[in-house]
């Protein structure tokens, strides 16, 4: 009901409108079988042509006027339901935009599609569903019962029991479906999962020849979804018939008790119709109410998962100051394990320093604990242990936008999205002309842009898809270049080049316009080499810091690790 609140608030106006005009409409559907009993017993009983004219056109002027209130009301419900469900996928949007890095690893992507996609439309329906069918089922409903005690009070009896009995089939509905729909939204989650890791992997499916091993992966989250689907069905496929069957008993009893009463001059013509049709209205309005409670045991179970959402932490968040710092690192005895992981610390006691403007490099097999270090730094986890300072600051007590708009980070894997090669340079700074944009490339040898059709205005496919892997790399770099960050974080960002390239992007960062900290996360010695110091990492722990002079006699570890590279290639 939290979820609701928030929109209810937003819309009341239009919705208490369509609250007056659904019930204004079902007063009239209620008038017309009274009606319909005065145009047979004032009328065709006693033989007055004029009797039937007369209840006839008012019958008709009321069911207009019913028709009038449904259009308005039909609109209204469309208009307040679709413009709830765009506020909600907007605050979804935006509620995940803010997520931690723990709430980003504990719900997956593809659940998080389903949620923003298949929950939000639910509960569109739903919205829709309440202001135009649940709010007028129970007002005909009821209406129908005291309308028809008022007319006969014996026959009404009958239709008590008939309530009863769907009120009790509707009630071990809900409670059977609500779990079996909850788990039908899970298998809708493992669907767009399977589907969503294929296509993000559809070159190294067909390079490995795997499609038929991901066919039957998707066939088996297809087939679960189905069995669910089946079975979240199969409590309204019997429950339905059955409603059926209570009011058509209801009805046979109703006519069968009427003739009788009729007889003994208890009942006439006109009441026994009218109660025919009012059990025809109640029998319309239980199906309704059953279908707006099915309805609503899937939207409950949808609401619960977009309110998981919602209580997803967020970013150790904003502040509204926005320093400029220096580019100091301080590590501090940090210690820090992923959360939801193994448990076991992905750094241990790690401390070392970097003054404002010196670089980086950082070393060390794979799984030491070198990513972990930016994001850290950027704020994406906070340690468990220790303290991280920048400047003077300690990282915790700056909030996360202010710390990330003084980091720029290339990451191994260079994300690239659809728009033009500009677009994607400006994430770096938005505000860039042409000669930034330039500038930035030429540092990091992008050279390639103007050799495409367009120049700068060339259009990239999603991720890049047409550029190569080194291609990506150096708009990635000549993006993190363009932010002008107090520190620049390159994560094993030149991977894809070739020794010659890589050199003169390392020449290009080292001539700074401004005092800028190089971090650079390798594994290849040459490029630490470069640096003004080098960490080693190994197992999570430091193990070596300094320059490479340093290191080559104090450290097995680097020793190793150049001897390996450096000397190995020399053989060669």
């Amino acid at each position: 009901m939290k979820l609701y609140s928030k929109y209810f608030r937003r819309y009341k106006q239009p919705f208490f409108i369509a609250v007056l005009c659904v019930t204004l409409e079902a007063v009239c559907d209620l008038l017309g079988p009274t009606l319909m009993s005065h145009i047979v017993n004032s009328g065709i009983e006693k033989g007055s042509l004029t009797k039937v004219y007369y209840w006839g056109i008012l019958m008709l002027i009321v069911t207009l006027i019913g028709a009038c209130f449904a259009v308005a009301r039909n609109i209204l419900a469309s208009n307040v339901s679709q413009r709830m469900g765009a506020d909600l996928r907007a605050d979804l949007f935006e509620k995940i935009m803010s997520f931690s890095e723990v709430s980003a690893d504990k719900v997956e992507s593809g659940s998080l599609i389903t949620r923003m996609t298949n929950d939000t439309s639910q509960i569109i329906q739903f919205v829709n569903g309440m202001m135009r069918i649940f709010l007028k089922a129970p007002v005909v409903c009821i209406g129908s019962m005291i309308l028809a005690s008022l007319l006969n009070l014996r026959l009404s009896l009958i239709i008590y029991g008939v309530v009863a009995v769907v009120t009790i089939l509707i009630y071990f509905s809900m409670k059977i479906s609500y779990p079996r729909f909850y788990q039908l939204q899970k298998a809708m989650d493992q669907v767009n999962s399977k589907v969503q890791e294929y296509l993000i992997g559809v070159r190294l499916v067909k390079a490995f020849g795997t499609f038929g091993k991901e066919t039957d992966k998707f066939d088996e989250a297809n087939q679960n979804l189905m069995q669910k689907g089946i079975a979240s069905q199969m409590v309204i496929t019997i429950i339905s018939p059955l409603l059926t069957l209570a009011v058509g008993i209801g009805t046979a009893v109703v006519i069968y008790i009427g003739s009788s009463l009729f007889t003994m001059n208890l009942a006439n013509t006109g009441d026994i119709t009218a109660f025919t049709i009012y059990m025809a209205q109640i029998l319309t309005s239980l199906i309704m109410i059953t279908n707006v409670f099915t309805m609503f045991v899937r939207t409950k179970a949808s609401t619960a998962r977009i309110g998981e959402v919602f209580d997803c932490e967020e970013d150790c968040l904003r502040n509204n100051e926005n320093r400029k710092l220096s580019g100091k690192i301080t590590f501090e005895n940090v210690t820090f394990a992923y959360p939801n992981g193994s448990g076991v610390p992905a750094i241990k006691d790690l401390s070392f320093s970097v003054n404002s403007g010196e670089s980086l490099a950082i070393i060390g097999p794979t799984g030491s604990g070198k990513s972990t270090i930016t994001w850290l730094l950027l704020r994406f986890y906070d340690v468990d242990r220790g303290k991280i300072i920048l400047d003077n600051y300690d990282i915790t007590m700056l909030g996360a936008d202010e710390v990330r708009s003084n980091v720029a980070v290339v990451p191994q894997k260079p994300m690239l999205f659809s728009g033009s090669v500009a677009d994607n340079l400006k994430w770096g700074d938005k505000l860039a002309d042409i000669d930034e944009l330039r500038h930035a490339a030429e540092k990091a040898q992008a050279d390639f842009i103007m050799q495409m059709p367009d120049g700068y205005d060339s259009i990239l496919g999603s991720d890049g898809v047409n550029l190569s892997g080194g291609q990506k790399q150096r708009l990635s770099i000549a993006r993190g270049i363009l932010k002008k960050a107090s520190i620049l974080i390159l994560d094993d960002a030149t991977s894809a080049l070739d020794a010659v390239t890589e050199s003169k992007v390392r020449e290009g960062l080292k001539n700074k316009e401004f005092n800028q900290t190089l971090i650079m996360i390798t594994q290849r010695c040459g490029t630490a080499m470069s640096a003004d110091k080098i960490l080693v990492m190994e197992n999570g722990r430091n193990v070596g810091f300094g320059t490479h002079e340093e290191l080559m006699e104090s450290c097995e570890v680097y020793q190793d690790i150049y001897h390996t590279q450096i000397e190995s290639g020399r053989e060669a």
